[in-house]
Parts: C-alpha cells; sequence; structure tokens
C-alpha cells in the first residue's frame, strides 16, 4: 500500500543523526515520506543545531531557499536573518522543536501534550525514534560514576530516563519504534541485576509499566539477527541487537545497541540491515578537506612561529626514529611542515578529487555548498604536536597501527603517573589513513589525544568537520554553538546514513502494511 505520510516523533534527538537519516528516506514514487513532527532536545546548542536542520529540510525546496541557506552557513547573513527571509518554514521549525531546550522528565506536560495534537490529527503511520542519554549506561560513564563517593546506580534518574520513552510510546502507539543506546546497556547492572532484560520486557508491554490502559504490545527484533521464532522473537544472546556501524559503510568502528519494535497487531517482520562489501577508510573519507595547521594554547600562534616549532620537531622525530627504523625508512617519512597551512578553512578547491566511495559520496558531498563548516583546528601544547607527529609517523610506519605508551621513547613520555602501567597504555591514538575510525565519542571535545589525525605534516587532532565525516553527517550539516560543543554533539550522535539504512527497513515493512 501507499504509506503516505509517516509521522515521526524524536526523543533525546541530540543534534539530529537520527532523524536525519530516517527524514532522508525515499518511496518508489521519490518521495520522502517521513516528517518529523516533534523533536526533543534538552541541551541548547544541539537544539540550536536541530531547528537549523530542520529550517533547512523545509526551505530546500522553495525558491530561493538553498541559495539563502548557504549565505548563512558560508557567513553571509546572520542566522536571524536567514529564519527572517523564511517566517512560514521558521516556525514550522521552531515549533518541530518546541520554541526551547526542552527535557523529558521535566517538560512532560509540555512535550505530551504537542505529541497528543500531533497525533489526533494524523491519519497515518507512526513511527517514534531515540534514545536515552547513554552516561549512567556506558562504560567510561559507569567508570567515572565508581570514582564518586556514595554513588548508587539505582538513585541516578539517568538510569530510568528510558521509562520518559515508555510513556511517549504509551502515548503515541506507533506502529513502528527505534530504540538506540550504547553497547555498555547490555551489561549495566541496577541492584547487582542486569538490567536489559527487564528494558526488553517494559518495551514489549509499556502500558503495563506506564499505567496507561488500552496500551498495544510490542515485538522486539534485531536489525542484524534473524528471529529464530518470527512471530514471537527471542534471542539467546543480548549482543543480538549490537550494530557494528564498519560493517555497514560507516568509517568507524562505533557499536551500538539499537532495537526495532513493531506493534503486535502487525504481522510483518522487518528485514535486517545488510552488511557492505569492504570498509571504508579515514583516508578516503577526509582527504578532500583542506589540510590545516594545528595551534598554540599556551604560547604565541602564528604560522610563521608553528612552522619554526614543527621543523625542529621533524628533525627530532627523524632522530628519535632511526634508532629503531631504517634510514631509508624514515627518510620516506615527509615531516617537513607546510608553511601555507592556516588554521581553519571555508574553502573546498579539492572537491573533485575526492576518494569517497559511493553511495557515501552523493550522501556526504554538497557541490553547491561552495566551502567547508565548522573546519578549524584547535590549540595544542607544544610537546604534544611532537606526540602526535610521532604518533602519526609510527601508523605510517607501522601498517596503520597507532602506538601504545609502550611504544613511546621516553623523550616523549608526557607527565603522567599512570603512564607506564597500562592502565591508560592508548592515551594517544592516531586515525589510521588504512583503516576505518575508532569510536568518536563526545570525549573529543576534551583534548583530542585520541583522535590525531594521520597526517604527521599537520600535527593536530580532527576538526569538529573530520570528526563529522567519519560520522556520515552531510557536509551542508552546520553544527551551532562554540567548537566545543560542536565536538560533543558529532561524539554523541547515531550515524545519518546508518539511520538512512534503518529508515529503509522501516519504510519496507510500512509499505507491506
Amino acid at each position: 500500500m501507499e504509506t503516505g505520510e509517516v509521522l515521526v516523533i524524536d526523543l533525546f534527538a541530540g543534534p539530529g543523526g537520527l532523524g536525519e537519516g530516517i527524514s532522508s528516506c525515499v518511496d518508489d514514487n521519490g518521495n520522502k515520506p517521513f516528517q518529523i513532527g516533534v523533536s526533543v532536545e534538552k541541551e541548547p546548542s544541539a537544539h540550536k543545531t536541530l531547528t537549523t536542520r530542520a529550517l533547512y529540510r523545509k526551505i530546500k525546496e522553495c525558491k530561493g531557499g538553498l541559495a539563502n541557506y548557504y549565505q548563512y552557513v558560508r557567513g553571509d547573513i546572520s542566522r536571524a536573518e536567514l529564519f527572517d527571509k523564511h517566517p512560514k518554514e521558521a516556525k514550522e521549525a521552531i515549533e518541530e522543536t518546541l520554541q526551547e531546550p526542552r527535557a523529558l522528565g521535566d517538560d512532560n506536560e509540555l512535550i505530551h501534550k504537542r505529541i497528543h495534537q500531533l497525533i489526533k490529527k494524523h491519519q497515518g503511520p507512526k513511527v517514534l525514534i531515540g534514545g536515552p542519554p547513554c552516561q549512567a549506561y556506558s562504560l567510561a560513564g559507569r567508570s567515572r560514576n565508581a570514582g564518586i563517593q556514595d554513588y548508587k546506580a539505582e538513585k541516578d534518574h539517568r538510569n530510568f530516563l528510558y521509562m520518559e520513552y515508555l510513556k511517549v510510546l504509551s502515548i503515541a502507539q506507533p506502529n513502528v519504534f527505534i530504540m538506540e543506546n550504547v553497547r555498555g546497556i547490555l551489561s549495566a547492572k541496577l541492584n547487582g541485576k542486569i538490567m536489559f532484560p527487564q528494558i526488553l520486557k517494559d518495551l514489549r508491554k509499556p502500558g503495563r509499566v506506564t499505567n496507561i490502559k488500552n496500551v498495544p504490545n510490542y515485538k522486539i527484533y534485531s536489525l542484524v539477527v534473524d528471529a529464530e521464532n518470527k512471530n514471537n522473537p527471542q534471542y539467546k544472546d543480548s549482543a543480538d541487537f549490537l550494530i557494528r556501524a564498519e560493517r555497514y559503510g560507516i568509517p568507524q568502528a562505533r557499536h551500538r545497541v539499537i532495537l526495532i519494535g513493531v506493534r503486535e497487531d502487525i504481522n510483518i517482520v522487518p528485514d535486517t540491515i545488510k552488511p557492505t562489501d569492504g570498509s571504508v577508510t579515514v583516508k578516503s573519507i577526509l582527504s578532500d578537506l583542506p589540510p590545516l595547521r594545528s595551534g598554540f594554547s599556551k604560547q604565541l600562534d602564528d604560522t610563521a612561529a608553528w612552522t619554526k616549532v614543527i621543523a625542529k620537531q621533524a628533525k627530532q622525530l627523524k632522530t628519535i626514529l632511526v634508532k629503531n627504523y631504517s634510514s631509508e625508512q624514515v627518510s620516506n617519512l615527509d615531516l617537513a611542515p607546510l608553511s601555507e597551512l592556516s588554521r581553519k578553512s571555508s574553502q573546498h578547491s579539492n572537491i573533485e578529487k575526492t576518494e569517497i566511495p559511493e553511495p557515501l559520496k552523493s550522501w556526504l558531498i554538497d557541490k553547491k555548498l561552495g566551502c567547508v563548516l565548522n573546519h578549524e583546528t584547535r590549540g595544542h601544547m607544544e610537546g604534544d604536536l611532537l606526540r602526535y607527529a610521532f604518533c602519526s609517523a609510527y601508523a605510517k610506519l607501522n601498517n596503520g597501527v597507532s602506538p601504545k605508551s609502550k611504544d613511546f621513547p621516553n623523550a616523549l613520555a608526557p607527565a603522567h603517573k599512570n603512564w607506564k602501567t597500562g592502565t591508560h597504555a592508548d592515551r594517544f591514538r592516531v586515525q589510521s589513513a588504512n583503516k576505518y575510525a575508532t569510536t568518536i565519542t563526545s570525549h573529543i571535545s576534551k583534548d583530542g589525544h585520541y583522535f590525531v589525525h594521520y597526517d604527521p605534516k599537520q600535527c593536530r587532532s580532527l576538526t569538529v568537520r573530520e570528526a563529522a565525516r567519519l560520522q556520515t553527517f552531510p557536509d551542508n550539516y552546520i553544527f551551532e554553538g562554540n567548537r566545543t560543543q560542536q565536538y560533543v554533539q558529532v561524539g554523541n550522535a547515531v550515524p545519518p546514513f546508518l539511520a538512512q539504512q534503518i529508515g529503509s527497513v522501516v519504510l519496507k515493512l510500512l509499505c507491506k502494511l
């Protein structure tokens, strides 16, 4: 059957990765049936990004809409001027993101009222998407919590945000829902008991938990493993819900729990998403972006000073490397700095030479954009720049393997008491050119040590745009807020290209209704 318009309710939306992917799905007639009715996000900078992207979706087919959007992202007009040029669509975008940042749990009356309004006037299929914030479930978050005196998981409200998801599920009663979270949710415990089986149980019968009457039950499916009994899907291993993104065309080892719930009265089994052939490398995704120099965080920062320091460090690095590698191997490394590099670039003159494979190339590249967004380096300590260059050079000499702390010469050891214990063996980690990236996390906002660029001539960590490329955000997707906030948004997001594949599974299911 024709699906018509599909109402999408997006919870814990972040900067919009899941919504971006799903709303981009195209049906057999060339239409985009998934229409986001509401996006809920509490963090102000992410909310601003979300609203800007909502406006983009609404004006890109309007006369002059794309041209005006390009003017904004290039810095020719202000954001307020962009919104003023499209008052009707701006009003709709602002309504879609609830006027301002909103938090489930704190703003339920307003959020639930808006959802009630949407489902009352909508006649077609409904889809609920989103995942509760992951800090309480993630392995890193649990490690931090363990260091907090008197911390009790049962008193951490973040462990129960999925209950807010259940409330909206009970209200909206969608045909399908998609729930995403970190892999740590599979092993997270409450009162000594693993939580995930109970979460699955609650998602199957949300009305029992929320005490809302006449709520349908749901069948929970994996998107990567076929259920033995498709009418009553059960899985022997909770890891069957784990999606390894690098297997699905994402240039990053991002492992996330993503499950699909189908209303019990729908006797259609969703497809699994299909793995791609081969993996996508960091170099193929980033090599067309303008090269940049790093900056200094605690001393005079200009190109001449940077070039002088990096040239000196290049000589030091060669002296260090010849102790373990042949003179020929080291001489083949081009470590001399490029003196014309700047710290920021908005020009994209190399776009025609991109190595990005299809279909990612068409997904990421916007040839009409004419610039690079959010592509600016941060400042680093001078000593760290030499460590970055060592990491990049080491990876080149060792087939893309990033050095551990034991591989660093003593001359480059930082003043960290845990450096030699192995506790932080990969404190410095290069994103190797010939491999897919490691997981882009919000920690990239801190110091960049885990996200060193593969080119030793640039001596730096990844920019927001480079991280966004590895997360598969389209190049015309602008991140609002300051640079630290932008990094956090990118690190916390669902890769939109993966979300698009999940959306295609949902669309195919809905077309069979």
